[in-house]
């Protein structure tokens, strides 16, 4: 579903990400982790086409990022890790307009996504209220919803349970494994307990470059006894040394 082949990407003299390959596969969820700076956004963003490697290559579906990217945005659903939202619209007309600017045209489709994508977020109680009279944690299960509106082949989600409370990230998380039987998809996050309780892979970058590439349970093996939290400092700690 998703090649990324050597991609690189460089501000300047500052090379943000250092030649970064990886596959991920139908019914993956992969936890992509690092450091604060080590280059999951960048490449998170250049897989999405919002941003263009300086060399390398990225695929979606078969289509590369650069040469069709109208065609792999169609089969990404993206959540960043600052969701954007028109503040001033309600849930309900702002992921009417998400559904639209998808290529959704045909209103009987667009009520029958926005009632889905509604029960599978638990907005019903706030689908009629402002998105900036929200709290984070709604505002966060609205940015779920829209990366979701569309079906999409490939889901990239940053940080998808941020703000939310313990029954919430359960919420979420249980959404994503059942989603995860016909998808792709990438997670991002800091909480590291979300890799061990629904990645099937983890990936790790630091300084741009992927340090492991494993199942969680080969990940946790290289320490036995340790906590998910201590192999991830383990590892990233001898990478700053190194």
């Amino acid at each position: 579903m998703v090649t990324v082949d050597r991609l690189v990407k460089d501000y300047g003299t500052l090379r943000a990400v250092d030649g970064v390959s990886f596959t991920i596969n139908k019914g993956d969820i992969l936890g992509f982790l690092g450091p604060n700076g080590a280059g999951k956004s960048t490449t998170m963003k250049m897989i999405t086409g919002f941003l263009t490697p300086t060399s390398g290559k990225a695929t979606v579906d078969g289509f590369d990022v650069t040469e069709n990217p109208i065609e792999v945005k169609q089969r990404i659903g993206y959540l960043p890790e600052s969701s954007a939202a028109y503040p001033e619209m309600t849930v309900v007309e702002f992921l009417t307009y998400v559904a639209e600017a998808r290529g959704i045209t045909d209103k009987e489709e667009v009520t029958s996504r926005l009632a889905d994508v509604i029960v599978k977020c638990h907005l019903d109680s706030v689908k009629y209220r402002t998105i900036e009279n929200l709290s984070k944690g709604y505002r966060q299960r609205v940015g779920v919803a829209q990366a979701i509106i569309h079906d999409p082949q490939v889901l990239i989600l940053d940080e998808p349970t941020d703000g939310l409370d313990p029954n919430q990230k359960h919420e979420v998380r249980k959404l994503i494994q059942a989603m995860a039987k016909d998808k792709a998809i990438v997670l991002s996050t800091h909480i590291l307990e979300e890799v061990e309780a629904i990645c099937n892979r983890v990936i790790i970058i630091d300084q741009g470059k992927v340090l492991v590439d494993e199942t969680p349970e080969a990940f946790k093996a290289r320490k036995p006894g340790a906590t998910i939290d201590e192999v991830f400092r383990d590892i990233t700690n001898k990478n700053i040394l190194a």
